[in-house]
């Protein structure tokens, strides 16, 4: 799907329509102190219990892609979701 480099949105912040420049979300790296990650490696790591299963989990093929919107008057940032399921998304610049 392609999506505009700016869209009319709501802000927020100003309380008014203005509009957005769209930017697609990307997640930071993992924490290595976070506890979910400790608790990982010393299952892993600890003993003499052998080497642990990893059981994969069966994965959706598409996903609901995540935008950051700037408002081009307050320089402003929210998240902005497009309610529906995707295989590929492109950011079409006009």
């Amino acid at each position: 799907m392609q999506i505009p480099v700016e869209i009319k949105l709501y802000c927020r912040h100003c309380k008014k329509h203005h509009k957005h420049k769209i930017k697609l979300f990307k997640a930071a790296p993992m924490r290595s102190s976070a506890e979910g990650q400790r608790k990982n490696v010393a299952k892993h790591k600890k003993g003499y219990g052998g080497k642990a299963k990893f059981v994969k989990p069966n994965k959706k093929q598409n996903k609901k892609p995540t935008f950051i919107a700037e408002c081009e008057e307050c320089h402003k940032k929210q998240y902005f979701v497009i309610p529906k399921r995707m295989k590929k998304v492109e950011i079409k610049k006009s």
